[in-house]
């Protein structure tokens, strides 16, 4: 049994964890910690958990979670970085949700997370946790940084035309909606019912921490920089994340062909049938991106589709979909769940 901890198990992705862990046949929970709900059972917090998580939070401090096999992060950006170094000396493998590692170049990640990396010698020696682009990476890694969920459909939804050279990479917008969870379990008048109920808007059009994030994967992908428009875009759903990308074709190629053999042997890829259009709430609940891919007209430039829930494939669930890396289970270990529908 894989002994896990989790440190911030009171937010969006920490329950989602731990909805996924519960089911998971070969995870032991040793610890959630949470300094302000200490002794309190999570099931009380989350209700949906009970019968399947009987433990109680804990602090960082009575968990011992040097214990751990694996530790999981599901804290606000800058908190794994100040506590990984201990755990990965101890042997314990970490898994990052936020985005401390993200980013090769500490000079750019402090200027986009305005805070001096307190452990920038990591950096270096962490996987960026894309499965679909670094599966054998990952599997010998001791720490993950498990990419943020606009980086996951928008990356997902651009490998293939990158990786086979057929667009302008010095020219690619991708147009993103998220639901209000992608902004996490906190208090904000933004995420407030009568805020974003029946409303619709764009926000960060000038600089998004996911930019670099994004940019950095398609260069490594692309063998040189890459010119990306990102713009994402709030909208009235609790989960989900719609990727409209858009490129242009330098070379005549048959665009469904491509997809289809590049992610023929990715269990959470789902190339659909030329002309479709996924929908968020075909994801809702589950680990799998579903990509259409479309020629408008004939023309020259090219459209994705790319739907994720921003939870699960977006965070949580790729998250364990690593975890099952690094520790040699299949891949798909406790991520079998059909999506929720309607």
């Amino acid at each position: 049994m894989i002994k896990v901890g989790i440190v911030g198990g009171t937010g969006y992705t920490g329950v989602e964890l731990l909805r996924l862990l519960a089911r998971h046949a070969d995870v032991k929970l040793h610890a959630v910690t949470s300094r302000k709900e200490s002794g309190m059972k999570v099931a009380e917090m989350f209700p949906s958990l009970r019968g399947r998580v009987g433990i109680a939070f804990s602090t960082p401090e009575e968990s011992d979670l040097s214990q751990c096999d694996v530790v999981f992060f599901a804290t606000p950006n800058g908190i794994a970085m100040q506590q990984a170094r201990e755990l990965l000396a101890a042997g314990v493998k970490v898994i990052d949700l936020a985005a401390d590692f993200r980013i090769k170049d500490v000079a750019e990640w402090e200027k986009w997370y305005g805070m001096t990396h307190a452990s920038p010698e990591l950096i270096a020696k962490a996987v960026y946790g894309l499965p679909e682009a670094n599966r054998e990476q990952i599997r010998a890694a001791q720490l993950i940084a498990n990419p943020g969920c606009y980086p996951t459909a928008v990356q997902l939804g651009y490998l293939p035309l990158i990786e086979a050279g057929v667009v302008d990479a010095g020219h690619l917008i991708a147009d993103c909606k998220s639901g209000v969870s992608g902004a996490g379990r906190k208090a904000e008048v933004s995420s407030l019912f009568a805020e974003a109920g029946d409303n619709f808007k764009a926000y960060g059009v000038n600089g998004h921490r996911h930019l670099p994030e994004i940019g950095q994967g398609l260069a490594l992908a692309a063998g040189k920089p890459v010119g990306l428009t990102f713009v994402p875009h709030l909208t009235p759903l609790i989960r989900g994340i719609h990727a409209t990308l858009y490129a242009t074709l330098t070379k005549d190629v048959d665009v469904q062909a491509l997809f289809e053999q590049r992610y023929v042997n990715e269990p959470f890829v789902d190339v659909m049938p030329a002309g479709s259009h996924p929908e968020t709430r075909s994801v809702r609940g589950a680990n799998v991106c579903r990509i259409a891919v479309h020629r408008p007209q004939g023309g020259n430039t090219v459209v994705v589709l790319s739907v994720i829930d921003n939870l699960v494939k977006g965070a949580a669930g790729q998250a364990v979909q690593n975890m099952n890396l690094l520790f040699g289970l299949p891949e798909d270990q406790g991520l079998d769940i059909v999506p929720l529908l309607p």
